[in-house]
């Protein structure tokens, strides 16, 4: 159950990978706080950062600057990316992590009860193989996985079940957060809202704080409690989601959430069109990132960055403007009333 106690705070994340001729800088200086139980919606563009965020925040990979400061249950508080070896090995259970694509996150040389098994053998080697095997046994009947096909490969199952082994993989051992990076991306319609489903009812079981990374606007809204919005490796806008969907403050939250379609064939919806191309991360314009493509740009904004700034109730906005615009607010069908679509 969402909490007002902090579990995870991310200060001033960046990333850059570098080569011998270029370096891109794919996140900047990212920071948002997380509470217990609650699911954190990262969204943007293809190629804004939001896969490496997630990479990040959990140490999949090294951050090249930062903070990412977890609250363990013991009270105390613990910065992921400068903790040794040890200490790593002692909390890596307490963050997990569900991949992609179903199809390349699962060893195809192993059997499923085997793929669910292997953290449970990194975390928890005291235990024996048998009970090992019920604690698989256990969560895979959890996750809607017919126990009877533990003993299958990989080849045998489809997209959903193979996401369902994923999950049942990052939540064996009890983790206290998930990243979800792209989760439901590669499946049907039909089987995301089984997948999504079946997350919430887990977070509800577990208490599990989820960083839901994603394009898909109507999955987000639909799971998560707040949501920051990505552009070329920054944080743009962070709010909580009714917020966010309803009263976007930054041009660029503008734009995407008037692409989303709305099931109402009498609405039409005003389409904000993206000039231009993202660009270059190895070399990003001066000012704020945004403004080629903006269509409120003024020479402040060529010159210089806007800062994260809260405008109020905990909005969070990166614009020069963002107090004067004003801008539109955006409904959904499962959002706001027929009747207020329309007026």
């Amino acid at each position: 159950m969402r909490s007002d106690k902090k579990i995870l705070e991310v200060k001033n994340v960046s990333k850059d990978f570098t080569s011998k001729k270029i370096c891109v800088h794919a996140v900047s200086d990212v920071s948002f706080d997380v509470n217990e139980g609650e699911t954190i919606g990262i969204v943007g563009e293809s190629g804004c950062g939001k896969t490496t965020l997630g990479r990040c925040v959990c140490r999949a990979i090294p951050s090249t600057s930062g903070e990412v400061i977890y609250y363990t249950q013991d009270g105390e508080k613990l910065d992921f990316l400068k903790a040794d070896k040890a200490k790593m090995k002692e909390i890596r259970k307490d963050i997990q992590m569900i991949f992609q694509n179903p199809y390349s996150s699962l060893d195809p040389r192993m059997t499923v009860i085997d793929i669910i098994r292997e953290p449970i053998e990194a975390n928890f080697p005291h235990l024996s193989k048998d009970e090992m095997n019920q604690l698989c046994m256990d969560m895979a009947a959890k996750v809607g996985l017919n126990v009877s096909y533990l003993k299958r490969y990989p080849h045998a199952f489809s997209g959903g079940q193979r996401q369902r082994i994923g999950i049942a993989r990052a939540l064996v051992i009890k983790p206290r957060i998930v990243v979800c990076d792209e989760a439901v991306s590669a499946l049907d319609v039909s089987i995301q809202a089984q997948v999504i489903n079946l997350l919430k009812d887990l977070q509800k079981e577990f208490n599990l704080t989820y960083i839901f990374i994603s394009h898909d606007l109507s999955v987000v809204e639909h799971i998560s409690d707040k949501v920051g919005v990505m552009y070329l490796g920054k944080m743009v806008e962070y709010a909580e989601t009714e917020e966010l969907f309803t009263n976007p403050k930054h041009p660029y939250s503008e734009a995407l959430l008037s692409a989303v379609p709305v099931a109402d064939p009498d609405f039409v919806m005003e389409r904000i069109p993206l000039e231009g191309e993202i660009p270059n991360p190895a070399n990003p314009p001066s000012g704020c990132y945004f403004h080629e493509r903006c269509r409120y740009c003024t020479e402040t904004c060529k010159n210089f960055a806007p800062e994260l700034k809260d405008i109020g109730n905990g909005h969070f906005v990166a614009c020069h403007r963002a107090e004067e615009l004003r801008l539109k607010g955006f409904s959904k069908t499962f959002s706001f009333s027929q009747e207020k679509m329309k007026r």
